[in-house]
């Protein structure tokens, strides 16, 4: 298992367009990735339980990411979340 924190630099926090970046992201991997912000945890690959979120500029989410490829998923979520959010 491997995880970091990241901290929701979009003005917006993760509305509609960056949610549907981020499930089609996370389905790249065979890894489960969940997202977990204000007491709220999501499947990053169930759009609406990630947009149900509601995470907004300023907060704190920590992704968790298990499976075969976590190495790769770490990694290339890591890069997504620094580029887009």
């Amino acid at each position: 298992m491997k995880n970091f924190s990241y901290v929701i630099k979009d003005e917006i926090g993760i509305h509609a367009r960056p949610a549907g970046l981020l499930v089609k992201e996370a389905k790249k991997y065979a890894s489960k990735v969940v997202i977990r912000a204000n007491g709220k945890s999501a499947e990053a690959t169930r759009l609406m339980a990630v947009m149900g979120m509601g995470v907004k500029c300023g907060q704190t989410v920590e992704v968790e990411i298990t499976g075969d490829d976590e190495e790769t998923a770490f990694e290339g979520m890591k890069a997504f979340f620094e580029e887009n959010l």
